[in-house]
Order: structure tokens, then C-alpha cells, then sequence
């Protein structure tokens, strides 16, 4: 990926002296290279998160939506035919 932007970032002496320490024994190939790999993750992590998040919202709207068309079951109805689906026992045990 080719660098679009730079950027200057202050660190306390031991942050710094550990970065330098992750790029002396090889992790990296320079300290930039070590940031970025950071943000790059971080921004996965969060786009990943938002991504399930909207999911999330998405089952729940459906779900509600099915609840309001009567397309539901009490809840421990809907537990009985998953346990029979799953050839699992029901609450008492047969």
C-alpha cells in the first residue's frame, strides 16, 4: 500500500525503547512499518465489530418484525423443537 499521508506521533521513552526493541530483533523492518501494523490492526478490529454490530441489528429488526406479524413462539416452545431438532433431551431429562 502506498503511503498517502504522513504523520509525527510523540512516545514515552519506554514505548519508544520497545518499538525500537520489536524492530532490532526483526519483528519489523522499521518503526513506521511497526505503527502502522497497529493502526491497521485497530482498524480492523473496529471495522470488523461494526460490521457485527449491524448484523446484530439487522437479526434483531427481523426478529421484531416477526414477533409483530405473529411469527413467533413462546420461548419455551421454540426450546422444546430445538432440543427434538437437535436430538437433545428435553428439560427433564428423556
Amino acid at each position: 500500500m502506498k503511503p498517502v499521508g504522513q504523520m509525527t506521533l510523540t512516545l514515552t521513552s519506554e514505548l519508544e525503547a520497545f518499538v525500537r526493541e520489536e524492530v532490532r530483533r526483526g519483528a519489523y523492518a522499521s518503526s513506521s512499518e511497526y505503527i502502522r501494523e497497529l493502526v491497521r490492526e485497530r482498524y480492523r478490529r473496529q471495522r470488523d465489530r461494526a460490521a457485527r454490530l449491524e448484523a446484530l441489528d439487522d437479526a434483531l429488526a427481523r426478529g421484531l418484525a416477526d414477533a409483530e406479524a405473529g411469527r413467533a413462539a413462546p420461548l419455551d416452545e421454540a426450546f422444546r423443537r430445538l432440543r427434538a431438532e437437535l436430538g437433545l433431551p428435553n428439560e427433564s431429562g428423556e
